[in-house]
């Protein structure tokens, strides 16, 4: 995908120095909403999310149709809610695997073994509490295959070569394979091209990078035979962590039988490998038998390679009038920890409702303040734990196997506390209790049939939840009266006299507590509070259907 492609040198921008028009709606004149430069994971969540919202986008990809590496291969707990909710979980798992565990090699003797990762509690309120392996080839294939089923596509061979913004939309031309070139007319740009986006270069926003490791390193997918011969099974992931030359593993790969993962770094800090010198099955032989020692392992066939410097980097901001970073194009990490696909998906997850609240629902402009707000904190969290796990894994991992990964990468505790949409309005809260801003937890409850119901399928698509927990008596509740005449918001009466919900075992009183809940399409908890009245206030904010109280608090930049 676009995330190894080199700037397009004729890519320029002509920034508005007018502030936007938040008033007039979006032209009908325009060819499309929402236009998404990149079709790796990051634009292709997006335009699941805008395509489930009857956003008029496009989405163009300047490479052929599929991405042949494995790359990012660890696909995080929160990530897997977050392809429930787009309807993608299924798929993702019949095709991906457990986290193998690390079998560490002196030489050509087994050393110990241990765990990854720590694994999940199993918990009512988490339903998939451990993170999976899966190639990312596979990953873009059922994000592809989802977005058809939808009615999208991916217009491949194309590519975005220079944009200009006005305070009304964005104009990009795009280069086809045969050379033609195209103009498109667009609301808004997503740019998710990439560690070297081109837009990010052309916008002119500071991306500070940093070294987190002065070594470089080789990966490989390579179909190999002589496994049985060599001693290396399936089950473990392979690892040299003293090998001569550098540290050097080995990952059988999910979905097949005979392709293994290679990845190598060297000691010497000057030398920087080239998958064209380095990664032919010839030169591989070479490595394998330096790094392990081992006889037997024939590479067959390299489908693919990539040498990168593991470094971590952020935009100055995620967006900039009409144009909006998300993906690698916003940030990159150290490969350590599995965060950088994760994070990037859930870029898009927020990023997506939030242009169907402007798009659809007469939310001000400046609800995609928001969208910068919110990520770049988590993408700065996230930077600095994937740059720590790395560190761990140099100063104590690569002597004796690489570093456990604690819980926090698995993203379930990400949260927006601190961020502009994050209301908590009760009182007296016990110090672990669920605050706004924190994601919603799931809780197994029944239905008004007795059929089983859990919280998640409740928020499962493109609106927000309020969940009444105050066991109000009421006909109809507190929170419907707030909501009527809302379309897009979903009200859930969970236990008191008159449930929409039964909450028999008691999780979902256990994780949330007593109040109103309002759950935002993205899965956290926007407001939480004990009166009606705020719900109408915080819904005026993102929606112009319901009137604005007096005084409604304005959102936050």
């Amino acid at each position: 995908m676009n995330t190894a492609a080199p700037a397009t040198a004729a890519l320029s921008t002509a920034l508005s120095t007018t502030p936007l028009d938040t008033t007039a709606p979006l032209s009908s004149a325009l060819d499309v909403e929402v236009l998404i430069a990149g079709a790796g994971p990051t634009g292709l969540v997006l335009a699941i999310d805008l395509a489930r919202r009857g956003i008029r986008h496009r989405l163009v990809e300047q490479e052929e149709r599929g991405f042949p590496g494995s790359r990012g291969t660890g696909v995080q707990p929160r990530s897997l809610e977050v392809l429930d909710d787009l309807g993608a979980v299924a798929a993702l798992l019949a095709s991906a695997g457990p986290i193998p565990p690390m079998q560490s090699w002196q030489g050509t003797e087994r050393g110990r073994v241990w765990p990854l990762v720590e694994p999940g509690d199993p918990s009512p309120n988490v339903p998939y509490p451990d993170a999976l392996m899966c190639p990312q080839w596979r990953t873009v294939e059922v994000l592809y295959e989802r977005l058809e089923e939808l009615g999208g596509r991916v217009d491949f061979s194309t590519g975005l070569t220079g944009f200009t913004q006005d305070e009304h939309g964005v104009t990009a031309e795009l280069r086809h394979a045969d050379g033609t070139l195209e103009t498109v007319r667009a609301g808004y740009l997503v740019a998710s091209d990439g560690g070297r986006s081109a837009v990010r270069k052309a916008l002119g926003v500071p991306f500070e990078v940093q070294v987190v490791d002065q070594r470089h390193a080789l990966i490989a997918d390579v179909r190999m035979s002589g496994f049985e011969d060599a001693g290396v099974d399936r089950e473990h992931w392979h690892m040299w962590t003293s090998a001569p030359g550098g540290l050097f593993g080995l990952r059988p790969l999910e979905l097949t039988a005979d392709t293994i993962q290679i990845m190598a770094f060297w000691s010497d800090t000057a030398y920087v490998p080239d998958p064209a010198r380095d990664a032919t099955p010839e030169a591989l032989a070479r490595l394998i038998a330096e790094r392990t020692g081992l006889t037997g392992l024939v590479p067959e066939e390299v489908i693919w390679a990539s040498s990168f410097q593991p470094k971590a980097g952020m935009a100055e901001r995620f967006r900039t009038g009409r144009v909006l970073l998300a993906g690698d194009a916003a940030h990159i990490h150290s490969p350590a920890g599995g965060q950088g696909l994760n994070t990037s998906l859930q870029d898009a997850y927020n990023l997506g409702w939030k242009l169907g609240a402007v798009l659809r629902h007469g939310a001000p402009d400046a609800l995609l303040d928001t969208y910068d707000a919110e990520r770049t904190q988590v993408a700065a969290d996230v930077l600095e734990l994937s740059t720590r796990v790395h560190g761990q894994d140099r100063s104590v991992g690569f002597e004796r196997g690489m570093s456990r990964r604690g819980r926090e990468t698995h993203q379930l505790t990400l949260n927006y506390r601190r961020g502009p949409l994050a209301r908590e309005l009760r009182r007296d809260l016990p110090e672990d209790g669920l605050r706004a801003g924190d994601r919603a937890p799931d809780a197994p409850c029944t239905d008004a049939s007795g059929a089983p119901f859990s919280l998640f399928d409740a928020f499962r698509g493109p609106h927000f939840t309020l969940l009444d927990l105050t066991g109000s008596e009421a006909v109809g509740g507190p929170a419907a009266a707030a909501v009527a005449d809302v379309e897009w918001v979903r009200v859930y009466r969970v236990g008191g006299p008159a449930p929409d919900l039964v909450d028999a075992g008691g999780h979902a009183k256990a994780a949330y507590g007593t109040g109103l809940f309002l759950v935002r399409p993205d899965g956290y908890v926007g407001l939480a509070t004990d009166e009606a009245a705020d719900v109408r206030a915080y819904l005026a904010q993102v929606s112009a259907r319901v009137p604005a109280p007096a005084k409604a608090p304005a959102i936050r930049d």
